[in-house]
């Protein structure tokens, strides 16, 4: 008979109830019976960490699916992750629950949290659980990478190939149908585009690629603002191909909606978690074959240059490229 969940929230029933079954009974976790926790040192290998936080009313919306809350949660971590060249092994859980939040909201997060971790091989160390008036939760990740393959966000060269995974903007015109209801769309698209805001999927491209990537970076505030993260304000990109990164069919719906949506506002716009990566010339045939044996959709979208600023293919210098910002 299966156990009924109690619909008193307190820390032992969250943790008890919820969170351990995510621990995967490694030893290292103490079955969160300890204060802190441990991971195995790998010889040849490096340990990454990164960490992010989303927010109510900022990353997400109140009415948001808890499924919706868990998957960017943990694919904006996963993305980050990726574009130093690892993999997933472990990560910490810091929940900051309000008045709103009920066992059933827990429950439905907890088990999304559960399916990414079996998707990607990964476990829940530990953490901590606060009351809020808002909100909040946050996620420190470490993956693992062989030394020699660890990926900076700045060490390319002039002559590299840019490229970019995936396309972008999906994201970006499901969050305008939820806030803009006069952008004209049939149904269908309407919902592939709200559920590619909701539950987006990171690109985990970099640890297969890593041993031929010069520098990367996700695309998760823009990707104008993200490829000047590579530059460095060091060199400068000249792009060829960047009407190629969004798909035919959102480039209809632009068409149909010019004085709503352009290229541009998607440029500068987050949440792609797609991968901008730089590579010397000669990985090009490599890199290609990977993407089609990993069925990733690979841009070579311009190149590295020695003069600063980002250029398009007639080397007019993009003015002003824009970019998220939390304080802005």
């Amino acid at each position: 008979m299966k156990k009924k969940l109690s619909d008193q929230l307190s820390e032992k029933v969250i943790i008890n109830s919820l969170l351990k079954k995510l621990n995967f009974n490694k030893k290292g976790t103490f079955n969160f019976e300890n204060d802190a926790a441990y991971l195995s040192a790998t010889k040849n290998y490096k340990t990454i960490v990164t960490t992010d936080s989303i927010t109510e009313n900022i990353d997400f919306f109140f009415n948001d699916p808890p499924e919706s809350v868990a998957q960017k949660l943990v694919c904006v971590n996963l993305s980050d992750l990726s574009a130093m060249g690892s993999v997933p092994m472990a990560y910490t859980l810091n929940l900051s629950l309000n008045s709103k939040i009920n066992i059933n909201w827990l429950n439905r997060f907890t088990n999304r949290l559960l399916k990414l971790q079996k998707k990607y091989n990964f476990y829940l160390l530990g953490g901590d659980i606060s009351k809020s008036l808002e909100l909040s939760l946050s996620a420190n990740f470490f993956g693992k990478v062989k030394s020699k393959y660890i990926i900076s966000q700045n060490k390319c060269s002039v002559g590299d190939d840019i490229w970019v995974t995936g396309n972008l903007g999906n994201s970006y015109l499901g969050y305008r149908f939820f806030t803009n209801s006069k952008i004209k769309a049939n149904n269908k698209d309407k919902e592939f585009y709200k559920n590619s805001y909701l539950f987006p999927v990171p690109c985990m491209f970099g640890f297969i690629a890593s041993k031929f990537i010069s520098a990367a970076t996700d695309i998760s505030d823009g990707f104008y603002g993200d490829i000047n993260k590579i530059l460095n304000n060091k060199v400068g990109a000249c792009l060829i191909k960047k009407d190629f990164l969004i798909s035919n069919n959102l480039k209809k719906i632009i068409s149909t909606n010019r004085s709503k949506i352009s290229i541009e506002d998607i440029f500068s716009w987050g949440d792609d978690y797609q991968l901008v990566f730089t590579a010397n010339k000669k990985f090009k045939h490599k890199i290609n074959v990977l993407g089609k044996k990993n069925n990733i959709k690979l841009t070579n979208v311009g190149e590295i240059i020695k003069a600063g600023g980002i250029y398009d293919d007639s080397m007019s210098l993009i003015k002003n490229p824009s970019s998220y910002d939390h304080f802005s």
